[in-house]
This record gives structure tokens, sequence and C-alpha cells, in this order.
């Protein structure tokens, strides 16, 4: 099931690129790999991967630079990414998927959470042609997108138009990792005067509203908010 799935390794350690590559390739994907900046974006541009693992430490060109320019490019625009970063780099995170990441592991990692995580991405990642679901449902949070409704079990929640579209925006990618910056972008536009703080204050009202289930949307700390994956 997994072998027409592409996968394109940035990371110019050798023992660290093999050793993705080796487990990589044993779960059954296809890997390639690319050993710096320039190699990266051809090699994405040439095979168009249906994922990108990228080491933000990477020569030539940085992963950061990398990742900005393959998701401004409309021919990779649309591939996910995973950064690969060294430990307590949080602001690394943030500008990573400020720029455009999906997803990011801390090194060290063990080859299972790789994997584990590759396969979350190829979960949430819709199938070419694959038109969206009106409904989305985890756990007992349910969403009619064309109602613009938001049901807990078989109640209706009273939500507010910024809760909505917060709460509309992690699941549709649940387990991505979202910063305050990019939630406020995307439910309101870089123009609008919402502040990283108010976002706080419409998680709080979320979870308060969510009640026991308020616990789905998972903190994490010093980059933003997620959706917690069904298992």
């Amino acid at each position: 099931m997994n072998s027409k799935r592409k996968i394109l390794i940035v990371e110019d350690e050798k023992d660290i690129a093999d050793l993705i590559h080796f487990n990589i390739f044993k779960a059954g994907f296809d890997a390639s790999l690319a050993m710096n900046g320039n190699e990266a974006i051809e090699k994405a541009k040439t095979l168009l991967p249906d994922l990108i693992l990228l080491d933000l430490m990477i020569p030539e060109i940085s992963g950061l630079e990398v990742c900005t320019i393959l998701k401004e490019n409309p021919s990779t625009k649309k591939i996910p990414i995973i950064i690969l970063t060294a430990r307590g780099t949080e602001d690394d995170i943030v500008k990573g998927l400020e720029a455009g990441a999906d997803d990011y592991l801390t090194k060290p990692f063990s080859p299972k959470v790789l994997i584990a995580r590759v396969n979350a991405v190829f979960r949430r990642v819709p199938k070419e042609g694959q038109k969206e679901n009106d409904i989305l449902k985890i756990d007992s949070v349910r969403i009619d997108q064309t109602k613009r409704k938001v049901f807990l079990k078989e109640t209706e929640l009273d939500l507010t138009f910024s809760e909505f579209e917060i709460l509309l925006l992690l699941l549709k990618k649940p387990g991505w990792v979202f910063t305050r910056a990019q939630i406020v972008n995307l439910i309101r536009g870089t123009n609008h005067a919402i502040t990283d703080r108010s976002v706080d204050v419409q998680i709080v009202g979320l979870r308060k509203k969510l009640g026991d289930l308020g616990g789905l949307i998972e903190t994490v700390r010093g980059v933003g908010y997620r959706f917690k994956e069904s298992e």
C-alpha cells in the first residue's frame, strides 16, 4: 500500500541520512536523498515527492529557505514538509511552520516515531481528486461546514465567529501544529487587528465550551496549538 509513496529526505549528515533512508525504505516507501539546499529544490521539482523530510541545518541554502521556496512554487507548494530540527530550537520550529512546513520532529527521534509521523501526514493529506467532506468529526466533536454548526455529541455549541474558525482550522488538519501567527493569518487575514494573545483567549473559550473534550486542543509549548489526532 505504501510502495507508491515517494519521500525526499534532505539531510547532510550521512549517518543520520542513512538511518532515515533505511527506516523509510523498510516501512515500504520509496526514498530519495538530497544533501544540500540546492539539490533539495531541484529534486523536489523533478521528483514531485509525496512528502519531504527537511533538516533545517543544511549547506548552500538553509532548510528554512528551501521550505519557503518550495511553498511559493505552484508545482511543489502542496507537498507536505516535515522539518527536522535540534531539540530546544523553538524559534526554528515556529519559523519553519510559518514558512509553510506541516509538521516537525526534534532530534534525536526514534525510527518508530519517525514512521508514525510520516504515516500520520499521509492519513491527513487528501488523495488526488478527493472532495472535501462537509462534515468533520473527531471523537464526539462534529462540524457541519455548510451550515456552520458545531455539535458536541448531539448538543449544538454556541461559538463565536473566531472560535468556529479556529476549531474548523484545527479539525481540518488534526495533529498538525499551528503557530499563533498562522491561526491569526488563516482565520482573519494578515491585516486584521487580532493578536497572539487574543488567540490564546479564544482557545480558552473553546476548551471551556468543549467541556471534558477541551483537552483535545493541545498546547505545543513555545509553538502553538493542535487538535489531538484520533488513535
